[in-house]
């Protein structure tokens, strides 16, 4: 029997999984029979070494909420975006056997937000510092975006959402959700940013997919702002985390 090449998902309450589905369905057809996908949800970043050890036929895995900063002290190496970013989604098993770190969220986002923009979108605030958040300044780094981000403290690095009035609405023109509020079954959940000042002038990304219009994205659409969620961002993402593998 053909050996098979095992690849999979590392995160914590993640039956709802995006990657699952999607690479379940890939490998479904004929050219690639030998693949499988598998959940590993762990209630720690303790256990990963465990899902190394028992998994020898493991090629590559993806990582989602909440382990995408906390996996990179187990890993060998890092690619030189994953570093800048501070975050990883992607691990790469080597020829000889070590673990290195990618980033696939960062390309994913910039490919679906770029179609949108128009000369006034230049400056956005992102709604979160997690990984994915980390990921998204990096792209818009790419794009010449200037961002800030918005945190529940106010921190160095983050406005507090008390901060977020009128003004900043004139100012920013690109609003991304990049918290799990909303996220099913909690759908009724959204961010407190005051919703009455967005105009058809923003951009509403919503990291979220599942539900596909979210309460943050129908708030904004009632305004006339642009929504997009964030199935596309994941599709891109998961197809480079495949030519990562592949490499």
């Amino acid at each position: 029997m053909e050996t098979q090449k095992k690849f999979g998902l590392i995160g914590k309450d993640i039956s709802y999984s995006f990657s699952k589905k999607y690479f379940t369905d890939k490998f479904s057809q004929p050219l690639f029979n030998d693949c499988v996908y598998e959940n590993f949800d762990i209630p720690s970043i303790e256990e990963f070494p465990n899902i190394i050890k028992n998994n020898p036929d493991l090629k590559g895995l993806n990582v989602t909420i909440p382990y995408k900063e906390a996996v990179i002290p187990y890993l060998d190496k890092l690619s030189e975006k994953a570093t800048q970013i501070g975050a990883v989604n992607v691990i790469r098993f080597t020829k000889k056997g070590k673990l290195k770190g990618y980033n696939s969220d960062w390309y994913g986002f910039k490919k679906t937000l770029e179609p949108l923009l128009q000369p006034h979108h230049k400056k956005a605030l992102i709604l979160g510092t997690g990984g994915a958040a980390k990921a998204v300044a990096f792209a818009l780094d790419q794009l010449g975006i200037f961002h800030t981000f918005v945190s529940r403290e106010a921190s160095e690095n983050a406005i507090d959402y008390n901060r977020i009035n009128a003004t900043t609405f004139d100012n920013f023109q690109i609003i991304i959700n990049c918290t799990p509020l909303g996220t099913s079954p909690n759908i009724k959940e959204f961010p407190p940013i005051p919703y009455e000042y967005f105009t058809d002038k923003h951009i509403a990304y919503d990291l979220i997919y599942n539900p596909e219009e979210t309460q943050f994205l129908k708030k904004t659409k009632k305004k006339g702002a642009t929504i997009k969620n964030g199935y596309e961002m994941l599709v891109f993402q998961a197809e480079k985390a495949w030519n990562i593998w592949n490499k």
